[in-house]
């Protein structure tokens, strides 16, 4: 009787936190600012705009804050918060510390809703819409975003070691490392084709680039020049090498051609199971784009934190 009662009871809880994850989901909506802060998305579309109009590396950058965030205990914006006295924040992960970008351009935009409409748009929200409209200023697709997103009052250093994916990782490793996060194999080859925009560093890529051999030999040699086999651990080079401003699916065409930058890249077209899709996404643009828009639609919906859950941040670096 007590281990029916236990298998009851874990039965119920299970069933309540299934229907409590899909609840949060469904209160999203791509209306919710409508008339609490109706210029909230244009204000952070033309944000946007200026910042990657500067920079077209910043599009990526702020793509990679949303995914950052999201992976790490869900999409609650707990990545931009700085340490404090009881906690140590996300920014100094290994995966983040010198790399993650783009803070400036999401507290100017905070700043400007603060000042339109104090203590209603989260920083949650900021980051999931940045990512969208960082890909559409890059020639992208755009896909509608759900908003209602609430902010973390914590971070988790931790946390961000052990959950955000690594640029060596084999393909099982990566796989199961998506599906931890419930993202089919698809999902995943979908999600990094956001590596189509963006740079890494040379100490990430240069154990591919001098000893893997399904690498395109004149490729590598030409990633040589800017990544000594010692010293220049920092020196940048595209992801994409072909069209490294604009968000397309040339990516996946580099990778048939044996010419992806990081290990990790390399793994979804290296003979394994995701090769047939890395092949359709790279004869196929609106293939991808439809695939990637769903793919971060559902990462926007990572363990949210919505109604009275969490916090709206007056400043996103800050808990209130």
């Amino acid at each position: 009787m007590m281990t029916f009662h236990l298998h009851y009871y874990i039965f119920c809880f299970s069933f309540l936190f299934y229907m409590f994850s899909i609840l949060a989901s469904s209160q999203l909506s791509s209306n919710f600012y409508a008339t609490t802060c109706p210029n909230a998305l244009s204000t952070i579309k033309s944000a946007v705009a200026s910042a990657v109009s500067k920079e077209y590396r910043m599009g990526a950058s702020l793509l990679r804050l949303h995914f950052h965030d999201c992976f790490v205990n869900g999409c609650d914006a707990s990545v931009l918060l700085d340490d404090t006295s009881t906690f140590t924040g996300e920014k100094s992960a290994a995966a983040n510390v010198n790399s993650l970008r783009g803070f400036d351009v999401i507290d100017d935009i905070k700043t400007k809703l603060e000042t339109a409409c104090p203590g209603i748009v989260s920083c949650a929200d900021i980051l999931a819409v940045v990512a969208r409209d960082s890909v559409v200023a890059l020639g992208g697709q755009s896909w509608s975003v759900g908003l209602g997103r609430r902010d973390s009052t914590t971070a988790s250093k931790d946390a961000a070691t052990n959950d955000i994916p690594s640029p060596l990782m084999d393909l099982t490793d990566l796989i199961s490392d998506f599906s931890s996060k419930g993202f089919t194999t698809q999902e995943m080859v979908a999600l990094t084709g956001a590596h189509t925009i963006g740079q890494a560093r040379c100490q990430l890529f240069r154990g591919r680039i001098y000893n893997e051999t399904n690498i395109d030999s004149d490729f590598a040699t030409s990633v040589k020049s800017n990544c000594p086999s010692s010293g220049g651990d920092s020196n940048l080079t595209s992801l994409d090498v072909t069209t490294n401003v604009l968000f397309d699916n040339a990516y996946f065409k580099n990778l048939v051609n044996k010419k992806g930058l990081l290990h990790s890249d390399q793994q979804l077209f290296s003979g394994g199971s995701t090769d047939s899709q890395v092949t359709t996404y790279s004869t196929s643009t609106s293939t991808f784009y439809a695939d990637f828009g769903a793919a971060m639609l559902k990462m926007g919906n990572l363990s949210i934190l919505t109604g009275q859950s969490g916090q709206i941040r007056i400043n996103c670096r800050n808990v209130n």
